[in-house]
């Protein structure tokens, strides 16, 4: 969407996104759930058109409709801004120990966090003479089952979402190393659960192999992954320590205590 500035005021483009915005806004404005009239009069929409575009936020759930004629800001925006609120949080406990990481290692090294049946690269820190040949951009997402960050969250979860997972995604491979059956998932995430740690082996690339550690937050759950990636060949096991070092750095970071 883009933004056309009039005098220091930036306004949507798409005039029902404006409304949207500014019904959204006057909802924030009180504490209390808001009648339609008051809505109308505040935003100066015909109510008509007030409640077509609230009815369309309410199934969105950006919006709740507590009793008939009345509205409240939904639960689908706390559960965004928390999620923002998690990825600007760890980026920023996680950039300065994620260069000391690469300093190291010289590859690059990856942050990043789970969105439903994906993970979602958040942040990288990486030279150009690294020599991969496979760029993970910043936001690039990837199956959780073929990367090691991915492993690290579905090792969290119980046997009936693991499964549930498998069937949702047929877990589709990338590679001949990829893992596609759910029996030798379970034994991966067994493993993982072992260790603490996790692998890919070449598993969403060839030619690349990943290490990944959990970051904590202060109440003991997982909300991101750290993780370097190197060409098969290069990934030292003895970074495997100073892997992990630097992901319970940025654990205490955001409260967390062993």
């Amino acid at each position: 969407m883009t933004f056309m500035a009039k005098g220091d005021i930036k306004t949507p483009t798409i005039q029902v996104l404006a409304r949207a915005f500014g019904l959204l806004d006057v909802l924030a404005s009180y504490p209390d759930p808001v009648s339609l009239k008051q809505i109308s009069e505040q935003t100066g929409l015909h109510p008509s058109t007030a409640h077509r575009i609230l009815n369309d936020l309410t199934i969105g759930r950006y919006v709740d409709r507590p009793a008939a004629g009345s509205y409240r800001l939904g639960m689908r925006l706390l559960e965004l801004g928390n999620l923002v609120k998690a990825r600007l949080d760890v980026r920023d406990a996680a950039l300065g120990p994620m260069r000391e990481l690469h300093k190291l290692t010289h590859q690059p090294v990856n942050l990043s966090m789970r969105q439903g049946d994906e993970i979602v690269y958040i942040e990288r820190t990486y030279s150009e003479r690294s020599g991969m040949q496979v760029v993970r951009a910043i936001g690039g997402r990837a199956p959780l089952h073929l990367t090691s960050v991915g492993k690290l969250f579905l090792a969290h979860d119980d046997a009936q979402r693991v499964r549930a997972y498998a069937t949702r995604t047929g877990l589709a491979g990338h590679t001949r190393n990829s893992i596609t059956e759910l029996a030798q998932l379970e034994r991966e995430l067994a493993r993982v659960n072992q260790y603490g740690t996790a692998r890919d082996d070449e598993e969403l690339e060839l030619g690349v192999r990943c290490m990944a550690a959990s970051i904590l937050d202060d109440q003991g759950k997982l909300v991101a992954g750290l993780s370097i990636s190197a060409p098969a060949d290069r990934l030292e096991e003895s970074w495997l320590e100073r892997l992990k070092e630097t992901a319970a750095q940025i654990s205490a970071a955001l409260g967390h205590r062993r």
